[in-house]
């Protein structure tokens, strides 16, 4: 008999599996750059005093400074602008636009890279948390939401209708985010990726201007490039997106040992190679070979018990588990959030292969140099996260894509790859593996990095050789030394050119906001 496991007890159990200062930046912009944001802050402060937060207002500053999931990105920007309401957005990008300041725009602030959503003293941070707001429209079977929101938020205001909508697995992350880079979710093989399920987007452009962009309104090509493209654009001040019936779902934690790990992806594999999958069934593997566990989420969108879709898991045996029928939305609580101060990842795409499962394993041995390294340090953990993406997902949001936009048709160039979004996904089943790591002390940011970059570069060579290897990255687990973009396609990335010239002819959000994964260069 398994032993079932509280969810009070999975908390502490994540927390101690992942355990085993913050310090002040360099102005990277030179002091000339930083004497003119501080300028200009000041200057915004003058006329916009309610929503600008100076460093000299110390507490309010700092708290709003580190609101970041992971203490590496953690900057000091010359001041922080709150916005409530999109009117306020638009005045701030004209003002800093004119002023020539940088500035970095926080959703969540998930993303562990330094500069995605923080900035030095050279620059401003835009921080979106006042941008909340969860409306739900019960005649139009849509929710408005705010880029500020977090996802929790979003499923509980749904709830009260027996509501979902394709959103983020983890609670705590952050809307605006999520739904720019593309989103997985676990109702994508239904419904398609996060971004797919978008029906309008409300934007704030380089200039100031305030625009809608949906599938039949002049800015048709704007709504597609929102769509995986990620800050390159304009600043999204609402996203309003397709509702569904909320679901009572089977599924929830197991935990298993990590010996197991060469078992458990070869099951994995039995499960996405095996035909006509059934498209209500999704899962997430986590593999911890620095405290020798693994855990196994899974996730059936019908009340079921131990549906025959997870077969190939059931030979195997947990040390404890946890599933039950309940809400996806409490299903989703179930798995905690981790509390290292320190992140970093990245993230590879293939397709599934035995072998090269296998050649994981070893990889992820409690032996091997990256494991180890890593283990050694304070609270120093390694996390592999192991996400089947099903053909059903690439196609439903393909579907989606071509419902919304009727000139979208298989082969469209608009579409790359069939698809209706912007991220050229191949239509085939697929494995997104990112390795991650968490750890203590700022002194170590640079032995994890080079830990886990060679790890991630071990993985892409054996994928290389057993000829699996995909050229997506999906940008929401990506490292910023990684070039997302450019896996999108070269069509792809021309038609996101023709975009970002059309509605930011000057480049501001090429050039004055740094952080996101930018547009590649070459040959542009």
């Amino acid at each position: 008999m398994v032993a079932a496991i509280s969810i009070a007890l999975l908390a502490v159990l994540w927390n101690t599996l992942l355990a085993g200062t913050t310090s002040a930046t360099k102005c990277n912009g030179g002091d000339k750059a930083a004497q003119r944001a501080a300028k200009t802050c000041r200057e915004l402060h003058a006329a916009l005093p309610d929503i600008i937060t100076l460093p000299a207002e110390t507490q309010e500053y700092d708290d709003l400074r580190d609101n970041n999931w992971s203490h590496t990105v953690w900057q000091r920007p010359a001041c922080i602008a709150s916005p409530a309401r999109t009117a306020d957005v638009s005045v701030l990008v004209k003002k800093l636009v004119r002023a020539n300041v940088p500035f970095a725009i926080r959703s969540g602030g998930h993303s562990p890279n330094r500069g995605d959503a923080s900035i030095g003293a050279d620059g401003v941070l835009l921080s979106l948390h006042e941008l909340d707001r969860v409306a739900y429209d019960a005649a139009g079977g849509l929710v408005s939401i705010g880029p500020g929101a977090r996802w929790g938020a979003v499923y509980e205001e749904l709830d009260k209708y027996n509501k979902t909508a394709v959103g983020g697995r983890v609670l705590d992350v952050g809307v605006g985010g999520l739904s720019l880079g593309g989103g997985l979710s676990y109702l994508s093989d239904l419904y398609g990726f996060v971004c797919d399920n978008v029906v309008n987007y409300e934007v704030v452009l380089a200039n100031g201007q305030v625009v809608e962009a949906t599938a039949d309104s002049p800015h048709s090509d704007l709504f597609w490039a929102l769509k995986g493209g990620s800050n390159n654009f304009g600043i999204v001040t609402r996203f309003q997106s397709q509702t569904y019936p909320s679901p009572l779902a089977w599924g929830g934690i197991q935990v298993f040992s990590a010996d197991q790990t060469p078992a458990l992806l070869q099951a994995l594999h039995t499960y996405q190679t095996t035909p006509n999958k059934d498209p209500h069934a999704n899962l997430i593997i986590n593999l911890i070979p620095t405290n020798n566990t693994l855990l196994l989420t899974l996730v059936y969108l019908r009340p079921v018990p131990h549906p025959a879709v997870f077969a190939p898991f059931y030979a195997l045996t947990p040390l404890v588990e946890q599933t039950a029928v309940m809400s996806l939305h409490a299903l989703m609580a179930q798995f905690p959030p981790a509390t290292q101060p320190r992140w970093t990842w990245y993230v590879n795409s293939f397709r599934p292969d035995a072998a090269l499962y296998a050649a994981i394993s070893a990889l992820l041995a409690p032996e091997s140099p990256e494991v180890a390294a890593i283990a050694k340090l304070q609270a120093g953990s390694l996390v592999a996260a192991v996400q089947p993406v099903g053909v059903s997902a690439v196609l439903a949001g393909g579907d989606r894509g071509h419902h919304q936009h009727h000139h979208n048709k298989p082969g469209d160039t608009w579409g790359g790859k069939g698809t209706g979004n912007a991220m050229g996904l191949e239509r085939v089943n697929q494995t997104w593996f990112s390795v991650s790591a968490a750890w203590w002390n700022e002194g170590d940011d640079g032995a994890v990095d080079a830990a886990v970059r060679s790890l991630h570069d071990k993985i892409r060579k054996l994928a290389e050789r057993a000829g699996a290897q995909l050229e997506y990255v999906f940008m929401n687990d990506a490292n910023a030394k990684q070039d997302v973009i450019a896996g999108y396609g070269h069509e792809n990335v021309r038609r996101l050119w023709q975009v970002a010239r059309r509605y930011d002819e000057r480049g501001v959000f090429q050039s004055l906001v740094p952080g996101g994964r930018k547009l590649p260069r070459v040959g542009h």
